[in-house]
């Protein structure tokens, strides 16, 4: 059986906001599977819904351009904030950003060691880490691009210009007014920065994700005791709340609290005076889902003092 540590309750319950009995006991249930516990908790009322944290846990710089119908967001990782507010690592990734956004290459080549464009990014990587004196690693790219339209960007906490913690880029397709498309585009994107949507749209949606959650709302009607017809009519308005939840063009615009982003492009058609089409986001968000080691220092003094 698998030990359950402080550190997993703790984690659980930054997840799920569950209370610690809740969380230990639960991952004790679930022989310590965080995502089990994390599902055991929703069908018992105790979790809310499954958002990944946006707590960030890596540093570093995310870095967006656009250029016309192109834009690219670009992310780098470092060990502390002391580097990203370094003049060498911010011209690093502002160099890195331009030459991705001007390349044919495909953006996954640049996190691959083995191709050309991976080891040059390596290498440079290295001479850098050789500089400053602390660890660093490209870790993503994604380049948007539209034939008619324009791509727009968003930077939220800025440490440079069109860098820091939180990058957006929102595509949009039209023939319209480009300067009206580009306040449209902003508008999405600051929306997409504070909404934090991981689909475009319900089709995007990954099956077994959609599985997963589907299984949950069931446990929990059961739980309160419904039958099984009644269950699979609830299922219909809870996914509709959840297609709400992750997917952009079903969030409600949190810039008035009423329309959903669909119909923000619907009505922006009179305006643009043609149809408008949001064919693509990129949300990044700095060290999103990786785990920063956590260190007990009153541990390691007592383990140096051991021998």
């Amino acid at each position: 059986m698998t030990q359950i540590t402080a550190s997993m309750v703790k984690d659980l319950r930054e997840k799920t906001g569950a209370g610690m009995m809740d969380a230990k006991k639960a991952l004790s249930e679930t022989d310590g599977d965080m995502e089990a516990a994390i599902d055991l908790l929703r069908q018992k009322g105790m979790a809310k819904a499954d958002k990944k944290s946006s707590r960030t846990a890596a540093e570093g710089l995310v870095s967006i351009k656009t250029e016309g119908t192109t834009g690219v967001a670009v992310e780098v990782n470092a060990e502390t904030d002391f580097v990203a507010r370094n003049d060498m690592f911010q011209t690093y990734v502002k160099d890195l950003t331009a030459r991705i956004l001007g390349s044919d290459v495909s953006t996954d080549a640049y996190a691959d060691p083995e191709s050309e464009s991976g080891a040059a990014v390596k290498d440079e990587l290295t001479e850098l880490i050789a500089k400053i004196g602390e660890n660093m690693a490209f870790r993503r790219a994604a380049k948007l691009s539209v034939t008619n339209g324009v791509v727009c960007g968003y930077m939220h906490n800025s440490v440079a210009p069109d860098m820091g913690k939180i990058g957006v880029l929102v595509a949009l397709e039209s023939t319209g007014d480009q300067a009206k498309l580009q306040e449209l585009g902003k508008q999405i994107a600051m929306h997409a920065a504070a909404a934090f949507p991981k689909y475009l749209k319900q089709d995007e949606v990954d099956a077994s994700e959609l599985e997963r959650e589907k299984n949950v709302i069931r446990e929990q009607a059961r739980e309160q005791g419904k039958p099984d017809d009644i269950i699979e009519k609830m299922l219909t308005g809870r996914m509709r709340k959840f297609y709400e939840e992750i997917c952009l063009l079903d969030q409600i615009y949190v810039m008035d609290n009423e329309r959903t982003i669909s119909k923000v492009l619907k009505d922006a058609e009179s305006d643009v005076g043609v149809p408008v089409e949001l064919t693509g986001f990129v949300r990044y968000q700095l060290g999103e889902g990786i785990e920063k080691e956590e260190t007990d220092f009153a541990a390691e003094v007592a383990a140096a003092a051991n021998g």
